[in-house]
């Protein structure tokens, strides 16, 4: 198993990416392909002691950055990283892909090169959020900032089939995001989502709010990709400003840095569990192949676990296994209260 890394896109490229490989490879012994500027790479490899290491370079001559539109890595820059790492996935010479860059762009290639997955008309970056009872599934956070309820139904369904089959959860509780619980609140787009999903057989429990996120009455919360990413960008900003906020706390007294002594552990543990490094990339649910996505800002954590992550994704096959249940069931459950037909009319 090889996995192929889009190491020119993140903000911090090549030496993130390449830093992150390394361990990864160091640390798991996971084969892995760099793709982008050969030269750039070498020198950035040549910081780090790679003896022993399985890391091959691919080149791609060009770099689809943050600002450029989704659809330049499948029309103008064809032989951007990450269309090329996807290539490589596709031709056989990896098996998953790993990328910090345009998130649009990568989903774009993923969808261009490998196609999706049937009954998929757009796939959905799905993100696990911690909560008080375990972990819950948001879908989409940034792969499609404009839906129709047809999309919010496959979003759905995809979560459900992941949060049974990958995160072990028997009777996956699906919620939709809106600004309130009751059926009359919510835009055009959420309440004719929830009509559809009413009709359909597993656990749909209708409305959630975004508290519903983390207190764990759910297991997948669907959503548009803009507000998603509004959800996980303001779920970071949180993180990162209680964090803060209690350091300075502890700072302000004799006291308050005895008590931190003895609590430090819980404050490791905590930090841990809401570092978004920890989780490393989010899944590109809905495309034929195994891709995640990562955050622009990753850190060398956050590439190593995303590549250990999309590892284990194919050791375990959960793509496959993820493309036959929906293969199955997206059928069945499409057919449930004629969905199609709902959208249509």
């Amino acid at each position: 198993m090889r996995v192929a890394v889009d190491a020119m896109g993140g903000d911090n490229a090549p030496s993130v990416e390449v830093e992150g490989a390394v361990v990864a490879a160091r640390e798991f012994g996971i084969p892995i392909t760099l793709v982008g500027d050969t030269e750039r790479l070498r020198q950035e490899l040549g910081k780090h002691n790679v003896q022993g290491l399985d890391i091959l370079l691919h080149h791609a001559s060009e770099v689809v950055g943050m600002h450029d539109a989704a659809s330049d890595a499948v029309r103008r820059k064809k032989d951007s990283s990450v269309r090329v790492a996807f290539e490589l996935l596709k031709n056989g010479a990896a098996d998953a892909v790993v990328s910090a860059g345009n998130s649009g762009a990568t989903m774009a290639a993923g969808m261009f090169v490998l196609k999706r997955l049937k009954g998929i008309d757009r796939p959905a970056i799905a993100q696990i959020f911690p909560t008080l009872r375990g972990k819950t599934l948001v879908l989409d956070v940034g792969g499609n900032v404009d839906c129709k309820p047809i999309h919010l139904v496959q979003f759905a369904i995809m979560g459900e089939v992941y949060a049974r089959h990958v995160m072990g959860v028997e009777q996956p509780r699906v919620g939709l995001l809106s600004n309130g619980e009751e059926d009359s609140k919510g835009n055009e787009l959420t309440r004719e989502t929830n009509s559809i999903l009413k009709n359909i057989s597993f656990d749909y429990i209708g409305y959630v709010e975004g508290r519903d996120i983390f207190n764990g009455v759910v297991d997948v919360v669907v959503c548009d990709g803009f507000v998603g990413n509004v959800v996980l960008k303001l779920s970071e900003g949180l993180a990162e400003a209680v964090g803060k906020m209690l350091k300075d706390e502890i700072k302000q007294s004799f006291l308050s840095k005895l008590g931190y002594l003895f609590s430090r552990k819980a404050f490791s543990n905590f930090k841990k569990k809401v570092d978004y490094a920890e989780y490393g990339g989010a899944p590109l649910l809905g495309i034929n192949g195994v891709a995640m996505i990562c955050h622009g800002g990753s850190n060398v954590k956050a590439i190593k676990n995303a590549i250990v992550f999309a590892n284990d994704y194919v050791r375990k096959g959960v793509n496959q296994r993820l493309a036959e249940k929906l293969e199955t069931e997206f059928t069945m459950y499409m057919q449930q209260g004629n969905v199609r037909e709902s959208v249509a009319g």
